[in-house]
């Protein structure tokens, strides 16, 4: 384990690392300075092989409740545009990551700590957990992507109930809507968060990298452009040692060994 930042720690297993966001008397509010933190690790990260799935999680009962807007008092309209730029930079570095990553979402997600979620490929919660972007009760709107990724993940009927009003949204109600993929009471989340993202990192590596990247790369356009992504990678991987060794197991009725090649 080590420390990253005041409020910021991460731990390691196997292939697995674990991201987790300490501030618990402020339900996980993001200041710059732990956003700045969040963003030097997501860099290095990008470049780590050892690393096949980032878990990000909170604690106590807020994963990120959003931004720290105590600092936002007395501070210049370029400051707060600093601000926004910095957050929407190390959203999209998250979106980016060549890992697969989960969001375990122990309690309160709301503005930031929701577009957070929204960036990772996969979002588990809690059943307590509580989702949503209140910035229009502030005058606001969300600044780090809300608007767009939750539109695009649960449609834009849902996604504009949800800012126009501002409303906390339950982790069933997700669900249902296909922005949570498991819901789990609180004390059995993280367990069942690392068994995912230890089965996850047990699959090939190449396989798991071009599924990523045909579900994200094939939404961009129509359903024929999706086809032909998926066509193409799934081409590159029938060449690959490691579907060689997928189907030899199979046919021999053993555990593949895969090697990333």
């Amino acid at each position: 384990m080590r420390r990253l930042h005041e409020h910021l720690i991460e731990d390691r297993r196997d292939e697995v690392a674990i991201l987790r966001i300490e501030r618990e008397e402020a339900l996980g509010a993001l200041s710059r300075s732990l956003v700045e933190s969040i963003g030097s690790y997501f860099e290095a990260l990008r470049d780590d092989p050892a690393v096949r799935v980032l878990l990000l999680t909170g604690t106590g009962k807020g994963f990120i409740a959003g931004a720290d807007i105590g600092e936002y008092h007395a501070v210049s309209s370029d400051e707060f545009d600093s601000y926004q730029r910095l957050s929407r930079r190390v959203f999209s570095t998250l979106e980016s990551l060549p890992q697969i990553t989960i969001a375990a979402v122990n309690g309160y997600a709301l503005g930031g700590g929701f577009e957070v979620a929204l960036c990772c490929d996969l979002v588990v919660a809690a059943e307590r957990a509580r989702f949503g972007l209140p910035e229009i009760k502030l005058g606001l709107l969300p600044g780090g992507g809300g608007t767009q990724r939750l539109a695009r993940a649960a449609g834009i009927r849902f996604a504009t109930e949800a800012v126009l009003t501002g409303r906390f949204i339950d982790a069933d109600e997700l669900r249902a809507s296909g922005v949570v993929s498991r819901v789990h009471p609180a004390g059995e989340l993280m367990d069942r968060a690392i068994e995912l993202a230890e089965e996850i990192a047990g699959r090939p590596p190449m396989a798991v990298a071009e599924a990523k990247h045909v579900l994200r790369t094939g939404l961009e356009g129509g359903l024929e452009d999706g086809l032909t992504i998926e066509q193409q990678a799934l081409s590159r991987l029938f060449g690959t040692a490691d579907a060689a060794e997928g189907i030899n197991a199979f046919l021999n009725k053993r555990e593949p060994r895969f090697v990333g090649r």
